[in-house]
Formats: structure tokens, C-alpha cells, sequence
């Protein structure tokens, strides 16, 4: 049988089949071994193929074989910092949600995010979030980080899921396609998701006032099919964005206005850094380039990690497979 992985709990991953019918499947022994890189050799957004196995009259599946991925996004592995965490596959759409200071989302990590997705060929849309909670000085914020994306060329939407502005034109960007929500814990991932679809009841939580963080309410990355033609992935909140280890050479091309004008340098192989007669470091000085968008290129150039949130999948994860056992 084929199908769609629509969660994984890690050990075990709910499948829907080809006939609409969901298979809680586990993997054969001997999968991880054939070369995978990542922590977790399937995830959500997968198509498998699985064999039906009968045990204790519960119906279950086995996955033996995954079809070649169009693409995927990853990060760095939490615990395992030379490992990848792969966070969906065969994605048409990423909405990275953006709030200002309800928590915090810094040029910083919009940055690694966007440079990921570019690496790996996924369209990303950025989504200002709570716009309804803005102050004078908030929307100002606001306006100026969304004015830097689109002048590179990025979309911006600006949505309020309590007020229901911009959600209507959010959804027609969704329908037919295969979606993906990410960004910090907290931005409103799952409001949003329960605005477009009530019927579904995500679990949401407040911010904690003390820290501006939010709270973790989505464990794993799940796949929901939405009433208006689209299919959704909602991932669990990440603090940071570990990013997987990229040439030096390679991470210019991933920031678009940079690699407009890659071929005005003096250099073939300039880094955009110390050379002279650099056109990224001459559009900068006339305020042609964003310095936020440079600053976290030379992060991400020298490696310089933001940190990110401690692996919250592990005990739910073991929990999950022991109730299984």
C-alpha cells in the first residue's frame, strides 16, 4: 500500500493510505541503517509504501520503502549538532509567522529560516501575526521589517487570527497546495490554523509574561487536510534555527540580493566579507542592501549559532512508543 505520513511520534508514524485510511506504521529494523543522515529518517509530508500487519487484532503497518522527496526542510539536530532534524518533506508553501514582541522574532532567525528554505527550493511567505495587538511604535517595527522582505522580493501577508484580517487571502493561498506553518513558539501557529478551521480544536496557550516566550503546544510536526481544498503541517515552535553546515562560497547565494549582484565583484569567489571592489559591501554602503539581512549573513558565515531550545519531543516521544510496546 502507499500513503501520506501525517505525524511522527518518532518510533511510529500515522499514514494515510492512498484509500483515505489511516495506519498507525512503524519502520523495519534494518531502515535507519541504509545511509540516512537525519535523526529521523521519515517525517511528515513523506509518501511511503507499507505492508498491513494484524497483531492482537489491532491493525498496524509496516513502512518498507519512501518515495523520492521534491524537497524538504531541515535544521540542526537538537542533541546531535552534526545531525540533521528533518521538519516536513514535499512542501508547496512555507508560512514562517512573524510577531514583533509577543514573542520576539529577530531579523536573525528569520534569516537562517529563509536561507534554508532557499537551500532546499521551498517558496516562503512571511506572515505578520497579531496585528490587532500593535502599538504606534510595534507597527512601525513592523512595517520597516516587512518593507526589508519585500523589497528583496519576498511576500508579506499581515493577519489578526481574533480579528480574522487576512485570513481570507491566506487560505486562497493555500488552496490546493501542501502548506507548511513555522516560527517561534507562541507566534500563534495553531489560532491560526483553528481560525481557518474551527472543527480541528489545536491546543493553544498564552505567552508567559515574565519571559515573552511562548509556550510548546504543538509536540510534533502533523499534517491536517482542511475543509477548503488544502492540506496544512503544523510544527512544533523552535527558540532558534541550527542550521545545517554550508560551504562558505554557497551561503551568498541564498540571500537573493546578494546574488544579483555576484557577478559585479571583483572576485569570482567573493565572500562579500574582506575583499576589495565587493558589490554587496558597495549596495550596502548606499543603503541599497538591508544591514540586518549582512549582519546575519556574517553570522551565519563564521557560524556563529544562535542557541536553540532543548529536544521537547524526547519524553513525549518515549511515552508514545511505550504505550505501543
Amino acid at each position: 500500500m502507499t500513503g501520506i505520513v501525517y505525524k511522527s511520534t518518532g518510533s511510529w508514524y500515522n499514514v494515510k493510505s492512498d484509500q483515505g485510511q489511516f495506519v498507525e506504521c512503524r519502520i523495519k529494523g534494518k531502515f535507519r541503517m541504509k545511509g540516512i543522515k537525519s535523526t529521523n529518517p521519515i517525517a511528515v509530508g513523506d509518501h511511503v509504501d507499507f505492508e498491513i500487519e494484524e497483531n492482537n487484532a489491532q491493525v498496524t503497518g509496516v513502512i518498507h520503502h519512501i518515495h523520492d522527496r521534491k524537497n524538504y526542510i531541515v535544521r540542526k539536530s537538537v542533541n546531535l549538532s552534526h545531525q540533521m532534524h528533518i521538519i516536513a518533506s514535499n512542501i508547496d508553501r512555507v508560512f514562517l509567522l512573524i510577531t514583533i514582541n509577543n514573542p520576539p522574532t529577530t531579523f536573525n532567525f528569520i534569516d537562517r529560516f529563509l536561507v534554508t528554505a532557499e537551500a532546499y527550493g521551498i517558496e516562503t511567505i512571511l506572515v505578520f501575526n497579531k496585528i490587532d495587538t500593535f502599538d504606534e511604535a510595534t507597527l512601525d517595527e513592523q512595517l520597516y521589517m516587512q518593507h526589508v522582505y519585500q523589497e528583496i522580493g519576498y511576500k508579506c501577508l499581515r493577519v489578526s487570527s481574533t480579528e480574522m484580517k487576512g485570513v481570507e487571502v491566506l487560505q486562497e493561498m493555500m488552496i490546493g497546495k501542501v502548506s507548511m506553518f513555522s516560527g517561534h513558539s507562541g507566534v500563534g501557529k495553531s489560532t491560526l490554523v483553528n481560525a481557518m478551521e474551527p472543527s480541528l480544536h489545536l491546543k493553544t496557550k498564552t505567552i508567559s509574561d515574565a519571559s515573552k516566550q511562548g509556550q510548546h503546544t504543538t509536540t510534533f510536526a502533523e499534517m491536517y487536510d482542511l475543509s477548503f481544498g488544502a492540506s496544512i503541517i503544523d510544527t512544533p515552535g523552535i527558540k532558534g534555527f541550527g542550521m545545517v553546515d554550508m560551504e562558505p562560497a554557497e551561503i551568498g547565494g541564498y540571500f537573493p540580493e546578494f546574488f544579483k549582484l555576484k557577478d559585479q565583484c571583483k572576485f569570482n569567489n567573493c565572500l562579500h566579507k574582506d575583499e576589495p571592489k565587493c558589490a554587496v559591501k558597495d549596495a550596502l554602503e548606499k543603503d541599497e542592501i538591508a544591514w540586518s539581512r549582512y549582519n546575519s549573513y556574517l553570522k551565519i558565515l563564521e557560524g556563529d549559532e544562535e542557541q536553540y531550545r532543548t529536544d521537547i519531543y524526547d519524553e513525549e516521544r518515549q511515552n508514545s512508543d511505550k504505550g505501543r510496546a
